[in-house]
This record gives C-alpha cells, sequence and structure tokens, in this order.
C-alpha cells in the first residue's frame, strides 16, 4: 500500500465530480498525494463520492463501497471514507449495513473529512480544485439545491432548496480556471435556469453567461440542465450574439402528453412544450438540442407513450438521454402515487424510445457529413494501428455525447486541447463521428 497517498472515486453527476476536485486540492495541501485513477486503486486511504439520484446509481456506489469494504477486512485498505448524496440520504442505515467505513460525510459536510485526516482549510472560498479533467475543459458549478417539486425526483430530498453562488465568486473562480489552462467551461447546476432568483430576485442565467464570455481565453462556454417551466428567453439572446457560447443546451423535458407532464408535476403544457421549442430554434439557428425523457412513470398509459414517441418523431433532438422510472422513497410519487406501470413494460418502451432516437441520430448525422468544423482535441490513445486522436465540436458534451475520430497522418500534428478546422467525413453506427484535419 502507498502510505500518505489517498484515491478518490467520483460517482454520478459532474456536479460530484466539482465536490471531489474542491476536497482533492485541500488535502494536496495538507501534504496528502491525492489520485484520480478509479482503475488503479492502490493506496492506503480510498474515498468514494457517492450519487444516489436513481436506484441504479444508489446500487453503484453501494456495490462500490462494498468493493472497498472488503479491501479493507483484508487488510488491503487502512482507512476508508464515504461523501455525496448516498451518504447525505441514507447515512443512518449506511453506518449500520456498512461498519467498516471509518466515516461518512454527506453532501454539504464533506470538508469535515480534512479535520478526519488531521488538516485544516486552506482555501477559505473553495474555489481552487485538482482538475481531474482533461486541462482544457472543467465543469463550473453555479448553484446547489432545486426549488422544483417534479413528482419522481429525490434530488430535492437530499440538496435542499436552491442556492445560487453569488455571481462575483463563480466569475472569479472561472477565471481561475484559465489562468490554470482551461478554455472550455461547463456551466451546471441542477437547475440553470432558475439561477440568480434566491439572491437578486430575478433569473441571471443570462447576465451570467455574458460575463463568463467576456473573460479572455474562454473558448467555450456549454450549458447544462436547464429546466423548461419560465425559461429565460434572453439567454437566448446572449447564445445567439455571443461566438465563445456554444450553440448546445440540455434542456429536460422529461414527457409531453399533458396527462403525464400534469402527474410529474412539471408545470408546462404540451403546447408551451413546443412553443418553447420552436423559439428557441428559430432565436438560435443551428442549436443542437439534449433532452432527458422518461418512461414508466406511474399513470402512464399506451398513448401518453405514443404521444411521446410522436413528440421524438416531430422535434427530432440531436441529442437525447432516457431512463425508466424509479419509485424512489419520499418523493411526491412515491408517497401518493401507484407504480402501476410494470418493469418489463417500463423496459419495453425505454427501449422502444431507444431504438427510435437511434434511428433520428443516424439520419441526423449523416447530414452533417461533408461540413467543416471547429474541432478541439480531447485526447490521445494507443491503438492497433498506432495513436488515435478523439476530440469534439461545439455540438457535442464530454461523455454524454458521441465522440469525434481525427484523421490524420501524423498524431503529433494534433496537440490536447488544441482547436482545428476539419471536414466531417463519416458517421457510424457506433455514433462516431471521423474527421479530416485541413
Amino acid at each position: 500500500m502507498l502510505t500518505n497517498t489517498i484515491d478518490f472515486i467520483s460517482l454520478g453527476c459532474s456536479k460530484n465530480l466539482v465536490d471531489t476536485e474542491r476536497i482533492m486540492h485541500q488535502l494536496s495541501e495538507c501534504g496528502y498525494k491525492v489520485r484520480f485513477e478509479p482503475s488503479r486503486v492502490s493506496a492506503e486511504i480510498v474515498v468514494i463520492n457517492t450519487c444516489a439520484f436513481i436506484e441504479d446509481a444508489q446500487q453503484e456506489s453501494i456495490e462500490m463501497i462494498l468493493k472497498f469494504a472488503e479491501r479493507k477486512r483484508m487488510g488491503k485498505l487502512r482507512r476508508l471514507y464515504v461523501m455525496g448524496c448516498l451518504s447525505q440520504r441514507f447515512l443512518k442505515e449506511l453506518e449500520v449495513e456498512i461498519p467498516e467505513v471509518d466515516a461518512y460525510f454527506g453532501k454539504f459536510d464533506y470538508m469535515n473529512l480534512l479535520d478526519a485526516l488531521g488538516c485544516k482549510k486552506s482555501d477559505e472560498n473553495g474555489k481552487k480544485r485538482i482538475i481531474t479533467t482533461p486541462k482544457h475543459y472543467a465543469y463550473l458549478k453555479i448553484s446547489e439545491g432545486c426549488n422544483r417539486t417534479c413528482s419522481y425526483c429525490a434530488i430535492p430530498l437530499i440538496t435542499g432548496a436552491y442556492k445560487s453562488r453569488p455571481m462575483e465568486d463563480i466569475v472569479e473562480e472561472a477565471r481561475w480556471l484559465v489562468s490554470e489552462g482551461v478554455s472550455e467551461l461547463i456551466v451546471i447546476a441542477q437547475d440553470l435556469t432558475y439561477y440568480g432568483v434566491d439572491l437578486y430576485k430575478k433569473q441571471m442565467i443570462a447576465s451570467l453567461v455574458e460575463q463568463l464570455s467576456d473573460i479572455e481565453g474562454v473558448k467555450w462556454i456549454r450549458l447544462h440542465y436547464a429546466y423548461p417551466t419560465q425559461f429565460p428567453y434572453d439567454l437566448l439572446r446572449v447564445m445567439r450574439e455571443r461566438d465563445n457560447v456554444c450553440k448546445y443546451l440540455d434542456l429536460a423535458f422529461q414527457h409531453i402528453s399533458d396527462n403525464m407532464l400534469t402527474l410529474m408535476r412539471r408545470n408546462i403544457s404540451k403546447q408551451q412544450t413546443y412553443d418553447l421549442i420552436e423559439r428557441i430554434r428559430r432565436e438560435v439557428p443551428g442549436i443542437v438540442l439534449r433532452t432527458t425523457l422518461m418512461v414508466g412513470h406511474p399513470g402512464e398509459t399506451q398513448e401518453d407513450f405514443e404521444e411521446l414517441l410522436q413528440f421524438v418523431r416531430d422535434v427530432r433532438f440531436e441529442r437525447l438521454g432516457a431512463f425508466a422510472f424509479s419509485n424512489e422513497v419520499g418523493t411526491y410519487a412515491h408517497k401518493h402515487y401507484k407504480d402501476d406501470v410494470p418493469q418489463h413494460v417500463k423496459q419495453e418502451r425505454l427501449d422502444t424510445l431507444m431504438a427510435l432516437q437511434d434511428e433520428i441520430s443516424m439520419e441526423i448525422g449523416a447530414k452533417r457529413i461533408g461540413a467543416v468544423e471547429t474541432i478541439v482535441v480531447d485526447r490521445k490513445e494507443r491503438g492497433e494501428e498506432g495513436i488515435m486522436c478523439w476530440g469534439r465540436s461545439q455540438y457535442e458534451s464530454p461523455d454524454v455525447d458521441d465522440e469525434i475520430f481525427i484523421c490524420t497522418e501524423d498524431s503529433r500534428n494534433v496537440r490536447i486541447g488544441k482547436t482545428y478546422e476539419m471536414i466531417i467525413s463519416n458517421y457510424d453506427e457506433d455514433h462516431i463521428y471521423t474527421a479530416i484535419k485541413i
């Protein structure tokens, strides 16, 4: 075992990853060697940042904890710490069921891990981090919590009410990230569109994005997790006018039938949803929309599901993810609805939905062939035929969207973090683009 070394494992969303990066920085300031290589864990201390969004995420977190609890029982690990959403939500149960963990820390007290390891907090504002992503992009978290009351969602139970970070703090952190070599800021929150209401009494996401886009050295700003209800239309002007704001928006719609939108407590109608999408695409020509949809929510009929399929056919989202309803304890749905859609029906609907989106994605990808686009190089790896280069355009977000294979005769001609003009030459059944460097 490696002494004075801490291995970190971060599960779940990018918001969790930011917390992991912050605590890693603090511990490194205390003299610990911190590492983020989940596939190569060998230190004497392990910290697991957990997710508790839905049942699958909870199970993944529990299995990871049990894996390292067993290593500790075998003497291959000296200390094991758990932080994040799972321990925030199920602290008492975890302490009883998995006592091998030295200490559990929740979503908002994870900095107490410093005390457990004999450290004092060195960065009072918490803006500095050890960036675990490729150095040219980083996630920028602008808030915690959520004020929405969606029937199925446990996140407000875990994170509490919406709490915006002061705009000046966010801009200061962004400037620090740029000074560290970051050129792409991926702005994240559970609900971007609500940003500022608690602090400034009005939606301020457009103003924040404008200030971020003014920072010298910021090449791309990407926006994740907007909410359709009370959408701040002034954001569209910023996206249209600012060249370094990606024409990309992650906007979760979840469903389309009025019956389901009511049961889900989404506070938006079918017609309002169609009108919103039409306006976004009209005001920001060429924008790529990513959305998330849910199947199998209590009360979803076959007719509701058929409406959802037609919605996907009508809108033709460039990016789409979907998941089946998970009956989470404490949510409105768990308290007030019967989980009446059988699991096999949920899976069939999910498979049908994603098969439809697969067809649409292939058609959209084929139309992109021949386009000249700006591509950033994300990584290089050794393959059977030598060094392979991979990247993205402004229309792809890391980890969740398609990758672009960069075809070049000499990989030394492309550098990680740099952008190049390339021609999209192919899109295959694995949803991988090929681009040729001009």
